[in-house]
């Protein structure tokens, strides 16, 4: 296992706890309870507002529907008006916690994201769905090691239905990582769970996303094939890469970071993943006794990245 690896899977919660930034969250006690008081301040008070109205609205217009309108957006922007009372404080906290898991492990951190050339890959090669709007977070880069990576959360949303139904839909929460290698790959491999591209006329033998065809290829072991499928330029070196032992790194990761539809891309010197994780690397809590889970939860999912670097990057088998 690589010096990376090993520190992360060294780094220990209660002993970040034990340290300075224990005691910083030992001080944000009154800052979490007057965030708390005011949430619940703003949404009672729009509780009481969104009856008031809907009630108004039924006395002018005896329609079900305005009511039910009526009612429903005081209580949508209350829920917002409720959060903003949090917001800050919880900003503050998961900056000061994942920028403390950061330091530990030598890498970079920063609460505010802009994609980059993973991103517009990711889209190129369809393993992001389409979207009407986009955001991002939670930017990690630095080395594991000697090995550049990062990793990042990308919210994308779209809009669905039509008139008063028409409404922002999330079609992707999750990670964007990046692993780089030190050799470049000689063609295009794509990996991904399997039942992803199957059309009306059913499973082709090849697709080309961004006007780059790529093959199917059966891979060897029988266990594999029913859970993936590896699309690519090059037959022979995507055998030498797709091998058992890197797909059971590729489910550790999956599964540190509590996601699905795990795929990846292995093209030039670098290895792309995209993973449906949901929203990730939140430690900014109002409730201190979720701190230490939240720290030792982001630990376990570098250390599966880790894992993964290090295996990636092993010297060629003979």
């Amino acid at each position: 296992m690589g010096a990376g690896a090993k520190m992360i899977q060294q780094l220990d919660a209660d002993a970040l706890l034990a340290g300075e930034l224990g005691q910083w969250l030992a001080t944000q006690g009154d800052a979490r309870a007057e965030a708390k008081r005011k949430a619940r301040f703003r949404m009672v008070l729009s509780v009481i507002l969104a009856i008031s109205a809907a009630l108004a609205a039924y006395t002018l217009t005896r329609t079900a529907e305005i009511t039910i309108f009526a009612g429903a957006g005081i209580i949508g922007l209350g829920a917002g008006w409720a959060h903003a009372a949090k917001a800050p404080i919880m900003r503050a906290i998961k900056e000061r916690m994942n920028g403390k898991i950061a330091a530990a492990l030598e890498l970079n951190y920063a609460c505010d994201c802009v994609p980059g050339h993973e991103y517009e890959r990711a889209k190129t090669f369809d393993l992001l769905p389409n979207y009407d709007r986009e955001a991002f977070e939670d930017r990690w880069w630095g080395h594991v090691g000697e090995i550049p990576f990062s990793a990042y959360e990308a919210h994308l949303q779209q809009w669905q239905g039509s008139g008063k139904n028409r409404r922002l839909v999330t079609v992707f929460r999750g990670s964007i990582l990046t692993i780089a290698f030190q050799r470049r790959f000689h063609g295009t491999t794509l990996v991904e769970r399997s039942g992803t591209r199957i059309t009306f006329f059913g499973l082709r033998d090849s697709i080309s996303p961004g006007g780059v065809k790529l093959d199917r290829v059966s891979m060897v072991d029988p266990r594999f094939a029913e859970d993936f499928w590896v699309w690519t330029t090059d037959p022979v070196e995507a055998h030498y890469l797709v091998h058992p032992e890197y797909v059971e790194r590729l489910i550790s990761v999956e599964q540190a970071f509590e996601g699905q539809k795990v795929r990846a891309l292995f093209q030039g010197g670098e290895l792309l993943i995209v993973l449906d994780s949901g929203n990730m690397f939140e430690t900014g809590t109002l409730d201190s006794s979720q701190d230490r889970n939240l720290l030792a939860t982001c630990i376990a999912q570098f250390s599966s990245l880790a894992n993964l670097a290090v295996q990636l990057n092993e010297r060629p088998r003979g």
